[in-house]
């Protein structure tokens, strides 16, 4: 392509064909358990390098199901390694990559695999997939297709959610609420005050906790944007934060802190799980540690609607870092394989809440079955239907995440004003957007 840019074919992206000829089904498990061609040319045993970005209880089902591949063959070992968070864990991805000492694979999430994309830090895993004989027709295609530029495979769902509505039971009842989440925003602001417990100044439970910018304030808040009829940006990278409906996105958020009945919190998890708040937003892979931890009845609700629905995609996938010798990748490949098969989704997702990436896991009598004893669990899965992807500023900017989470915590934190805070994001997003642009004309053409 000669010149200028075409954005809107940077940020779509191709949907790319299907590859693969045969479904990973109980018939086909010998396939993915197979040794990469060297190792059965050497006999030799590959070691593969796999940071990790999930703590606590998921972090226990995810050395599970490393054991259970380790268990299962005898080429193939992978090695785990914990990073921290998400963005912890590219961080140290990045300073790896410079001190060249990077891993073989990593836990990316939706929000940053893109960089390491832009900077051609990814194997492609087209010729593994095909090698493997997957059928990726069973995976959900929003999933899927997240993860590919130019019609190449580069990144691979794992472990997706969406944000979810949770509620406290108890203090529902006490408040003479229904057992359900709010239908729309406005109605959550008639709730609020009636969820709230204060005595003068001291406030003993919260309405509803907001996250802070570094635990992804712009994700869950990317859905009230949309649900205001707004958005973050567009496919063009147009930077659309400023437009007369984000800022009634904005203005609801400020509104929540000014009136009184919600606040910030550094761990709104913890904070909900002992009482201190009535409700928040958090991951559907907040639900294992939910279960584990809460003492109370605590329901599941889709994100509040207002002039439409709104909610986004989120979680992680796993790379393989182009660094790393081929027989590596195609070693790690075999693990992303065993971790995204029909049997393992279904594992994955019933301990820790995030949802089956596979088609026939999610259709399964065994996840039905689940589903009816856990209806929190359900919830996620029937939101899917009105999800989307996030706008290109909070998924391919750098730092976009950051960028827009620092201004709307300037708001629940400092109760600023919206439309100047809003402003001084746009321009900051408008800046860090041009060089993703050379990027990309460069590695896409």
């Amino acid at each position: 392509m000669t010149g200028q840019i075409n954005r809107r074919s940077l940020i779509k992206g191709a949907a790319g064909a299907a590859v693969g000829t045969a479904a990973l089904a109980a018939s086909k498990r010998s396939s993915v358990f197979a040794a990469p061609a060297v190792i059965q040319e050497t006999g030799s045993q590959v070691n593969v390098v796999f940071w990790s970005a999930f703590g606590g209880k998921n972090a226990e089902v995810e050395q599970e199901v490393i054991k259970r591949f380790n268990e299962s063959q005898q080429d193939v070992v992978v090695e785990y390694q914990y990073q921290g968070t998400y963005e912890e864990t590219a961080q140290k991805v990045i300073a790896a990559l410079q001190a060249r000492q990077a891993p073989d694979m990593a836990v990316l999430s939706e929000a940053n695999w893109f960089r390491f994309y832009a900077n051609q830090y990814l194997a492609a895993m087209d010729d593994f997939i095909a090698a493997e004989e997957i059928d990726t027709s069973d995976y959900v295609e929003s999933f899927l297709t997240e993860g590919q530029r130019q019609g190449k495979q580069w990144w691979m769902s794992f472990a997706r959610s969406t944000p979810l509505f949770y509620y406290n039971k108890q203090m529902w009842a006490e408040a003479g609420l229904e057992d359900r989440g709010p239908k729309t925003y406005t109605e959550f602001s008639e709730w609020g005050p009636k969820l709230l417990k204060k005595s003068g100044n001291d406030v003993s439970q919260w309405a509803f906790l907001h996250a802070p910018a570094v635990d992804y304030l712009s994700w869950p808040f990317q859905g009230t944007v949309w649900a205001f009829d707004g958005a973050y940006s567009d496919e063009e990278f147009n930077i659309r934060i400023t437009e007369p409906n984000s800022i009634k996105a904005g203005e609801w958020l400020r509104s929540t802190v000014v009136e009184g009945w919600s606040t910030a919190s550094q761990d709104r998890t913890t904070d909900f799980v002992n009482g201190v708040t009535a409700s928040i937003m958090q991951s559907t892979g907040t639900l294992g540690t939910l279960i584990a931890n809460a003492t109370f009845e605590f329901g599941s609700a889709f994100l509040p609607s207002e002039v439409t629905s709104g909610c986004p995609t989120g979680g992680a996938g796993i790379g393989i870092l182009s660094t790393s010798p081929a027989e590596k990748q195609q070693a790690a490949f075999k693990y992303i394989a065993f971790a995204t098969s029909p049997e393992i989704t279904t594992y994955w997702s019933q301990n820790t809440g995030y949802m089956p990436v596979r088609k026939s896991a999610g259709a399964s009598p065994e996840m039905q079955t689940f589903y009816e004893t856990n209806p929190n669990f359900r919830t996620a899965v029937e939101q899917l239907a009105i999800t989307k992807p996030q706008d290109p500023a909070r998924r391919f900017i750098p730092a976009g995440d950051s960028i827009i989470g620092k201004g709307l915590e300037e708001i629940t934190v400092n109760q600023a004003e919206v439309q100047p805070t809003f402003e001084r994001v746009k321009a900051t997003l408008e800046e860090e957007a041009k060089p993703i642009l050379e990027q990309l004309k460069a590695v896409e053409g």
